[in-house]
């Protein structure tokens, strides 16, 4: 019982550690949390392929594929300008009003990430572009109108999704008010529920069948919980994202080493009450000791109740049957050649001209 309840645990894991190569700390790490996934991050990568040798790598320790994650969105979150090309950001290109290039977007960073041995992009985001966020979110929220950023969503995930790569919405339930990085502090945002319904929430709404993940913010958004951040809030995954919008997909609680969410528990408190709250991965994206350490919480607590343990194992088999679904295996494609990057980093620069020559003709009008 213990062995399985160590695998089920290990599977709602995704995390990140240092290095650009493996070694035995890192193999150590990984073989004994067994994780459903790894995150790469600039600090990760070198070369593109040192990148997809070191996810192949990561790969080879496990039968059960990884999801191989990354966050690329372009613009000032492009993990892969320098190994590849920049790509340009989300608001450059939804400004176009240029539905192909929207998903094309979606399409070349998909290549790209594929290309690397990733199959899971956190992206794209769905925060609207509202005036307190700015500073924040900068050119990475598209519109402040919530049927623009959809639209924009919607055909960025299928660029994603031909790629055989795998998006995920973010930051549910939404940081366009929020004036604070979450990165660095706890938001609060306070805006009524019918405002909330009829903005934030309506890319979530719109796009919850097209998705396979919805990442969940470290805010708080008082009247609705007044206690919790949404990312450890039964309220809003459990009964405003699962219950009201319907979403059936895998549920991630952002990751746990943010100071916004540590505002408003431990590192290890986090990772059980966000799994308490309805997530079903939870990430930890850098310190490998605190992926050991929400491991052993999780596993604790599971051990010590039986209602969190079967909490647990329904999460376990979510993740395990989007595995099978989305046919994920372990296999590698050849490492990317030059002339494959070569090619990679022409589409890209053409995007990025085709991008700016749309725009100084005037942003177009086609939305959903």
């Amino acid at each position: 019982m213990t062995r399985n309840l160590q695998q089920q645990v290990g599977q709602l894991v995704i995390c990140g550690f240092d290095g650009t190569a493996m070694d035995g700390r890192v193999e150590s790490l990984l073989r004994e949390v067994r994780p459903g996934g790894v995150i790469l991050f600039a600090r990760n990568i070198e070369a593109p392929r040192q990148t997809w040798q070191l996810l192949r790598d990561a790969q080879k320790l496990f039968r059960t594929p990884l999801f191989r994650c990354v966050d690329m969105e372009g613009g000032t979150v492009d993990r892969l300008k320098k190994i590849i090309a920049p790509a340009p950001s989300a608001a450059q290109v939804a400004a176009t009003g240029d539905h192909t290039l929207y998903r094309r977007h979606g399409r070349l960073i998909g290549d790209a990430c594929r290309a690397l041995g990733f199959n899971v992009d956190f992206a794209p985001v769905v925060d609207l572009a509202l005036p307190p966020s700015r500073s924040v979110l900068g050119s990475r929220a598209v519109s402040p109108e919530a049927t623009r950023t959809a639209a924009y969503a919607r055909a960025f995930l299928r660029g994603l999704t031909s790629a055989g790569v795998h998006g995920c919405l973010k930051h549910f339930p939404g940081l366009g008010e929020a004036r604070l990085d979450t990165h660095f502090e706890l938001p609060s945002i306070v805006k009524s529920w019918k405002r909330f319904w009829e903005e934030d929430l309506w890319p979530y709404r719109s796009l919850h069948s097209d998705t396979p993940f919805v990442m969940v913010a470290h805010a708080r958004y008082p009247g609705i919980d007044d206690k919790w951040p949404a990312s450890l809030s039964e309220k809003w995954v459990g009964g405003v994202l699962r219950k009201k919008i319907g979403f059936r997909g895998l549920v991630i609680a952002d990751d746990l080493e943010m100071a916004g969410v540590l505002a408003a528990a431990s590192i290890e408190e986090a990772a059980v009450r966000s799994l308490r709250a309805g997530a079903d991965i939870f990430l930890v994206c850098r310190n490998e000791e605190h992926v050991r350490s929400t491991f052993e919480a999780v596993l604790r607590a599971a051990e010590r109740d039986c209602r969190f343990a079967a909490r647990v194992a329904e999460s376990a088999r979510s993740v395990a049957a989007y595995k099978r679904r989305w046919k994920l295996t372990g296999k590698f494609g050849a490492a990317p050649s030059a002339k494959k990057v070569a090619t990679l980093a022409a589409a890209l620069n053409k995007l990025s001209e085709q991008t700016a020559t749309e725009l100084a003709m005037g942003p177009g009008t086609r939305w959903d």
